[in-house]
């Protein structure tokens, strides 16, 4: 079971379409899908995970037969939604924790002021902004955790937010096997880089911000 499983997530990981074609592979899909985008959207240690790739190879999953796109849909936003629920708890009843404050001391600075900017300006909308960008997709819902107590307008958005990036994204996965072999490649490996890209983006920036700040102090 265990080794069926990491079969999946390593396809899942590489984008490896013909592992994700074998038969009775389908079940395994479905919980390893779930749990990634659960994950990436509640925990900002998660953030280098390709979930919005994983989205799009679902669709396409779904437009050749393996997965049923009425189930994968509900499934993503239920885990999407569900994700950004827990990174709020983290931030309303859990900010005191030295784990949680320690995610949040790893982000860089400047996404963090993206974050103060987008609770500033738009309120509560800018939980639908932050959904199509890592890493501010689960560092938001905890930042609005520790700063806005209407959860049920935090919920309204929330779960509108996920239903309009899961449409959106599995869509485009939906249709990208009608599309010319060239442009579905070139298109797929955009998705897979965009998360690793940002996640290195932000390291990067990290460790310039602390060496700058040691070379200040000295």
């Amino acid at each position: 079971m265990l080794d069926s499983i990491y079969t999946v997530l390593s396809a899942l990981w590489n984008q490896d379409f013909n592992a994700l074609l074998a038969p009775g592979s389908a079940t395994l899909i479905y919980l390893c899908v779930g749990t990634l985008i659960f994950l990436e959207s509640g925990f900002i240690p998660a953030a280098p995970f390709p979930c919005d790739s994983v989205v799009v190879l679902s669709g396409t999953l779904a437009a050749v037969g393996v997965i049923d796109p009425v189930l994968i849909l509900i499934l993503l936003i239920v885990c999407a939604a569900m994700g950004s629920w827990m990174a709020y708890l983290q931030g309303r009843w859990l900010n005191r924790l030295p784990i949680v404050q320690r995610w949040v001391d790893s982000v860089p600075s400047e996404k963090l002021q993206l974050v103060d900017k987008l609770l500033g300006r738009h309120g509560l909308v800018a939980l639908f902004c932050a959904r199509f960008v890592p890493v501010v997709r689960s560092l938001l819902p905890l930042m609005m955790g520790m700063r806005v107590k209407e959860a049920p307008k935090f919920h309204y958005f929330s779960w509108l937010s996920a239903v309009l990036w899961t449409i959106l994204l599995v869509g485009l996965g939906y249709l990208l096997p009608s599309l010319p072999e060239p442009i579905s490649k070139t298109v797929t490996m955009g998705l897979m880089a965009a998360p690793v890209i940002t996640f290195c983006v932000a390291v990067t920036s990290w460790i310039a911000i602390k060496l700058r700040s040691r070379f200040k102090r000295a």
